[in-house]
């Protein structure tokens, strides 16, 4: 069996990076968060409490 020229290895390298980053980046930018209002976010943190069980 042959073995691959070192060129090839570093095209299917950079071919596999970018796919990898570009899958990344289309599930990182797929999901939109959920939005709160102000008014909501502000109310979450007055109702938690805050105490720690040292």
């Amino acid at each position: 069996m042959p073995q691959m020229a070192p060129i090839s290895w570093l095209t299917l390298f950079i071919l596999f990076s970018l796919t990898l980053i570009l899958f990344n980046i289309l599930n990182y930018y797929c999901s939109l968060p959920k939005n709160l209002n102000s008014s909501e976010k502000i109310s979450s943190f007055k109702t938690s409490s805050l105490n720690w069980k040292w």
